[in-house]
């Protein structure tokens, strides 16, 4: 089966939904499909580039905005999106934007089926420009781009249940297939000597490193573990790590300055771009992990981070799906609820043993949403919607 994978750019840094495009677009080559990219090009000349390139889109007023987020969209070419399509049996769509509107019109044109993930909620999308509690906006661009893109096609990957339920209460008309967007396998066999608590009471001495991923925005709310450190009784004993990039850094490192110059914090916390093996050796020598995003529609970071064999604490909401990952009620707080973080932070920081054995359930915990299995289930997708349009099975 031929696949085109249609992404504005699917080649930028510090974009979640980039990455996982193109972990995925390898993990199905390497399983026997023929996938292609019809994508603008990588910003880096030296790296791969996608099969069908396309001119950078510069968006007036917000293109630094949408830079910052290591994001950027692609200019709309019918003759190459043309040429693309009609290459391919099955068009799957990452994105619900310009460039997918008009590769749906065209594919349905062509008679080739779409496919789709949904990577992103409209608060994702406008959290940049603070309109996140917009009703209107949100409902409005949901509304939108269900009508322009996913109901024109077969079957939308739902990376999890969290994303079916919403989209099924929104009357998407395709099927709804949860299917995670899976990650990178992890070797437990490496961490035998994990560097956790001792499992003794509390030394007065202990500085304890705190962790949290992700990108540096709105909706991430990393602001909300700089406040829960005013209430924090362990704040002058804490090291927190801030690992990602993105525009609200200068306005995160504003208030860490604030805490230490206040005498709340006693370290500076840490703000850097780290690779995947860099984080990793960081999460062995941290104490717990925090993610305090309100938005987010499935949270693999977090997932790479706990499997290591770290507790996490996990801000739970309607519009975001990442508390799933928790095996405690200690380890999630109402989403920016600052009060609420600080109280579990000092209650896992206050009890060594407990966390040290909590730590030790999450390791390898990752297995199930290993990016194979994820690849064999798009699989799976792609074959059922290509039988369909061959007329062999009836959509469902």
């Amino acid at each position: 089966m031929k696949i085109l994978y249609v992404v504005n750019n699917c080649y930028t840094k510090g974009n979640g939904l980039s990455g996982s495009a193109r972990r995925t677009v390898a993990g199905l080559n390497r399983a026997g499909l023929d996938v292609r990219v019809l994508s603008a090009a990588n910003p880096d000349p030296s790296g791969p580039q996608p099969d069908y390139i396309l001119p950078d889109d510069k968006i007036p007023v917000f293109n630094k905005l949408i830079r910052k987020q290591g994001y950027s969209f692609a200019a709309i070419d019918d003759r190459i999106i043309t040429e693309a399509v009609r290459w391919a049996d099955i068009v799957h769509l990452e994105e619900p934007f310009d460039l997918q509107i008009r590769t749906v019109r065209i594919a349905e044109r062509e008679g080739v089926p779409c496919t789709s993930t949904y990577h992103l909620h409209p608060e994702n999308f406008y959290s940049s420009v603070h309109l996140q509690k917009s009703l209107w906006f949100n409902r409005m661009t949901l509304r939108v781009w269900r009508d322009t893109v996913f109901n024109h096609c077969e079957i939308i990957q739902c990376p999890t249940e969290s994303v079916r339920r919403r989209l099924e209460k929104w009357h998407f008309k395709p099927e709804l297939r949860v299917i995670s967007n899976g990650m990178l396998p992890f070797d437990a066999s490496d961490d035998d000597d994990l560097n956790r608590a001792s499992g003794k009471d509390s030394d007065p001495a202990k500085v304890y490193t705190v962790i949290s991923t992700g990108r540096y925005s709105v909706e991430k709310d990393q602001t909300t573990l700089l406040r829960a450190m005013r209430s924090s009784r362990y704040a002058d004993r804490i090291q927190l790590i801030f690992a990602g990039q993105g525009p609200t850094e200068k306005k995160l490192k504003r208030m860490a300055e604030k805490l230490v110059s206040a005498g709340i914090l006693k370290y500076p916390p840490i703000f850097g771009f780290y690779s995947l093996s860099e984080l990793r050796a960081l999460y062995k020598q941290a104490d717990l992990y925090i993610h305090c995003a309100f938005v987010e529609v499935e949270g693999l970071s977090c997932m790479e981070a706990i499997e290591t064999g770290l507790v996490p604490i996990i801000a739970e909401g309607d519009l975001t799906a990442t508390s799933q990952y928790a095996l405690s009620e200690r380890s999630v707080f109402p989403a920016r609820d600052d009060r609420a973080l600080a109280q579990r932070i000092d209650w896992w920081l206050s009890h060594d043993a407990e966390r040290t054995s909590e730590a030790i359930k999450y390791i390898g915990l990752g297995r199930e949403y290993d990016i194979g299995k994820s690849i064999a289930q798009l699989a799976q997708m792609y074959e059922d919607v290509f039988l369909r349009a061959q007329g062999n099975i009836t959509a469902r």
